[in-house]
């Protein structure tokens, strides 16, 4: 599933894009959605809320998509052949002089402007909130700390404690904290670990690439997420990946049993 970072670059692709645009074609292939037409609004902007974007049109009418975990939006000349099948297109907004296109977008709403609210209010503080202060900060920290048992690597993947963590961070999260993804969240500092997830989204907002190490050079950018043929990115060890969490919770999860002290499944 994509990093929160990874929806937020998607909404300011499309933002540049779109806003201010008056849709010359608004087309949805999705069954809930198959009889709308929002060509003729003009589009007002693409927010990001976590792993939420909204699109939004006059009228008082927004697009709401989730990624989920093979969902992505492109953008093109109006003429530009897409680079994926057209039948994975679920979505098409055009101008006159470009086109924004959603593929495998399995998660689609319309909406009025004003109720957006009500799909993202379950959620934590976003990660990438541009008003980011400590007053978000504290109660990330202290729901993350609030089921003491509670598997740290769990923890940071629920959404509703803050939002825009994923796989990846999960894992370097935890390398980065020194502790293993297993370990209970009552042996962190919360407000660390908080801060370190702010950190690591904030860096990398604005590019593709998703380092965690400060080196962007290919095989070099994570120090232990998809590593188990590399090694650990420290110390040259034995990466290794099991799941973690259960039902729709599991995720495949990377750690250095060397540089993670702590429990995990092969200890």
């Amino acid at each position: 599933m994509p990093e929160g970072d990874t929806v937020f670059l998607a909404g300011k692709t499309l933002d540049r894009a779109l806003a201010g645009k008056t849709l010359t074609r608004g087309e949805f292939r999705h069954p809930a959605l198959a009889t709308r037409d929002v060509s003729g609004r003009v589009v007002l902007g693409v927010a990001t809320v976590g792993k939420h974007i909204f699109t939004r049109f006059s009228g008082d009418l927004s697009l709401h998509s989730h990624l989920k975990m093979d969902g992505a939006w492109a953008v093109y000349p109006i003429d530009a052949r897409w680079r994926h099948p057209a039948h994975h297109a679920r979505v098409i907004l055009a101008g006159e002089d470009v086109q924004a296109v959603g593929f495998r977008l399995h998660d689609l709403k319309l909406l009025p402007t004003a109720e957006e609210y009500r799909l993202v209010e379950h959620l934590g503080p976003d990660l990438l909130d541009p008003l980011w202060t400590d007053e978000l900060a504290a109660p990330a920290a202290v729901a993350l700390a609030a089921v003491p048992a509670r598997e740290l690597g769990l923890a940071l993947l629920d959404q509703r404690v803050m939002a825009g963590v994923g796989s990846l961070y999960k894992c370097e999260i935890c390398f980065l904290l020194k502790v293993s993804p297993w370990t209970p969240v009552s042996e962190v500092d919360p407000m660390k670990a908080v801060a370190l997830a702010r950190k690591l989204l904030l860096v990398n907002a604005w590019r593709h690439e998703q380092c965690t190490t400060g080196d962007l050079r290919r095989g070099r950018m994570n120090w232990v997420y998809e590593r188990t043929r590399q090694g650990c990115f420290r110390c040259g060890g034995r990466v290794l990946v099991a799941t973690q969490g259960h039902d729709v919770q599991r995720r495949p999860t990377w750690f250095c049993p060397n540089c993670q002290p702590g429990p995990h499944p092969n200890s």
